[in-house]
C-alpha cells in the first residue's frame, strides 16, 4: 500500500492530545503514516478545543492558512475535530469552504469511514453524532508520540457537572467510563512498549465508574499500580467536591501514584463559587488540601483559576489571592473569565470589563510567581527522583553548558520540570537514556524548574525508552 501523509495539529488539552493519537490510530489501515509537517501531508487534520475563546481563535487561524495551502494542492484533505467540530458543525464551512471533513468529539471511531468517504467523493462531510453508549477505543499502539516516556491513558469521556462556565458537557457529551479491563489492557500495551508512566485522562476521574457501577477510582487506580513494569502512575482531573477520603488515602499507600494532584478551585470566594455551580465552598476545599498534606506531606498540589467571572467583586477577588496565600500551590493555570457558546454564564449580567479581568489576572500571577519560586528553592539541596525524558531544551538547541556535559530533563515525583547535567569530567552522562529513573541533587530552585546535578553514587533504575546517545 502506497503511503499517505497525516499531519495532525492539536489544539488544548492532554484530552486532545490522546484523541490525536487515537485518530492516527484509526487512519493507520488506511495506509496513513506521520508527516513531519502540513506541508508534506496529504490530509491535515486540525483538533480544536473551544474551552477558551483563545484556542478557538487558534484553531481558525490555522485553518485560514491552509486556505491558501489547498489553493496550491487541491488535492490536499483538510479536516477538523473535536471540541469546535462539536460545537460550530456545518457553521465551519462559512468561514472555512476549504474544509473536507468535520467530525465531533465522538466521532473518532468512525474517522476511517469519514476519510474514504472525503477520498471517494471529495464533498464536505459532517458527523457530529454523539451516540449515548460508551464508546471503546481500541488503543494501545504505538503512534506518532510512541518515543515518550509518559503517555496519556482515557478513563472517561464526558462531563456530568455542568458548571456555569463550561462547554464541556456540551461539546464532549455526558460522562461515560471505559471498562477497568480495556483500560489495563491498554497500559499493559504501553508499558511493553517501553512507557515508564501513564497519566489517567477525565474530566473528573474522581467519579469514574460510578454510572456504570464499575469499580471506583481508587481500586481502578489499585489495580494500575499493580501493572508489572510501570513505574510511576499520575491522573488528571480531580473535581473536589467528589474528592473521597478513600483516594486521598491512596496517596499514601499506592507506592507508583506520584505525589501530585491537580485540583481545580477557580475561586478563592463562596459567592462566585455558587455561581459557577461549582457545588463546594471554599471551606470544603480547604478541609481536602489539609487532608492531602495530612496524608501526604510533601504532596504537591496545582490547581486552575478563573478571574473576573461575572459578578466578582473586588471582594471576591481578594478572597482568591487570600486562599491561594493559605494554600501555597505549588503551581496556577490561571485565566481570565471569557465567554463561551452554550455556557449558562454568557447570559449572567453584571460583567467585568475587560481591563479589570486583564489587572487581577496580572495580580494574581504575580502572586503565584512568587509562591512557585519558594516553594522551589524549598526543595535546594533535596535529592529528587527523575524520570528522565530527553536532552532539555537548552542542549536540543545546541547550547554547550557545563564544559560540554549533556543536559537532560525530566521530571520529579512531585511533577515539577528538573534539567540536569553532571559533574565537570563524569562519565555518568553517557551511560543514562530517556525512560531511566536518576536520582538528582537539586542545586537550585528557578520560576518554572529545578536545576541540579545526577548523584555519582547511584544505582540507574529504569530501562531506556529510545536511544538518545550524547549530543555531538
Amino acid at each position: 500500500m502506497q503511503p499517505k501523509y497525516l499531519y495532525i495539529h492539536t489544539i488544548g488539552c492532554q484530552m486532545n492530545v490522546y484523541d490525536s493519537e487515537q485518530m492516527a490510530m484509526a487512519l493507520a489501515p488506511l495506509g496513513y503514516v506521520p508527516a513531519l509537517s502540513a506541508g508534506d501531508a496529504d490530509l491535515v487534520i486540525v483538533n480544536t478545543c473551544s474551552v477558551r475563546s483563545k484556542a478557538e481563535q487558534k484553531a481558525f487561524s490555522l485553518l485560514g492558512r491552509l486556505a491558501e495551502a489547498k489553493r496550491r494542492r487541491p488535492d490536499l484533505m483538510v479536516a477538523v475535530g473535536g471540541c469546535v467540530a462539536q460545537q460550530e458543525g456545518g457553521r465551519i464551512l462559512k468561514r472555512a469552504p476549504h474544509v473536507d471533513l468535520i467530525f465531533g468529539t465522538r466521532s473518532i471511531y468512525r474517522l476511517a469511514e469519514l476519510v474514504r468517504r472525503v477520498e471517494s467523493g471529495r464533498r464536505p462531510i459532517v458527523d457530529l453524532e454523539m451516540g449515548d453508549r460508551p464508546v471503546e477505543l481500541t488503543g494501545g499502539e504505538e503512534t506518532a508520540d510512541g518515543r515518550s516516556v509518559s503517555r496519556f491513558v482515557t478513563i472517561m469521556r464526558g462531563c456530568d457537572n455542568f458548571c456555569a462556565y463550561c462547554v464541556v458537557p456540551h461539546v464532549r457529551g455526558p460522562e461515560t467510563s471505559r471498562s477497568p479491563e480495556a483500560i489495563l489492557s491498554e497500559i499493559e500495551t504501553r508499558v511493553a512498549a517501553g512507557a515508564s508512566e501513564v497519566v489517567l485522562l477525565g474530566q473528573n476521574v474522581n467519579s469514574y465508574g460510578a454510572k456504570e457501577g464499575l469499580c471506583t477510582f481508587p481500586q481502578l487506580l489499585e489495580r494500575v499500580n499493580a501493572v508489572p513494569g510501570l513505574a510511576r502512575l499520575r491522573f488528571t482531573t480531580s473535581h473536589p467536591k467528589d474528592l473521597t477520603d478513600d483516594l486521598i488515602h491512596a496517596f499514601a499507600r499506592l507506592e507508583k501514584l506520584c505525589p501530585h494532584i491537580h485540583l481545580p478551585v477557580q475561586s478563592g470566594s463562596n459567592h462566585v463559587l455558587e455561581r459557577m455551580n461549582r457545588r463546594y465552598s471554599r471551606e470544603h476545599y480547604l478541609d481536602k488540601v489539609a487532608k492531602l498534606r495530612d496524608s501526604c506531606p510533601g504532596i504537591a498540589i496545582t490547581s486552575d483559576m478563573i478571574v473576573g467571572f461575572p459578578g466578582e467583586t473586588p471582594a471576591d477577588f481578594e478572597a482568591t489571592l487570600d486562599l491561594v496565600r493559605e494554600v501555597h500551590f505549588d503551581g496556577l493555570f490561571a485565566f481570565t473569565y471569557s465567554d463561551r457558546p452554550n455556557a449558562p454564564s454568557s447570559l449572567f449580567s453584571e460583567k467585568v470589563s475587560p481591563r479589570e479581568r486583564s489587572e487581577r489576572l496580572q495580580a494574581l500571577l504575580e502572586l503565584q510567581d512568587g509562591i512557585t519560586l519558594a516553594r522551589n528553592r524549598a526543595l535546594e539541596g533535596s535529592v529528587q527522583e527523575v524520570l528522565i525524558e530527553g536532552f532539555s531544551k537548552r542542549q536540543a538547541s545546541g547550547s554547550r553548558p557545563q564544559q560540554g556535559q549533556p543536559q537532560w530533563t525530566g521530571r520529579s515525583p512531585g511533577n515539577k520540570v528538573v534539567n540536569f547535567g553532571c559533574r565537570a569530567g563524569s562519565e555518568a552522562g553517557r551511560l543514562i537514556h530517556a525512560g531511566y529513573r536518576v536520582s538528582i541533587r537539586i542545586e537550585k530552585g528557578l520560576a518554572h524548574s529545578l536545576w541540579g546535578v545526577l548523584e555519582e553514587s547511584q544505582t540507574v533504575a529504569g530501562r531506556p525508552r529510545q536511544e538518545v546517545g550524547h549530543a555531538a
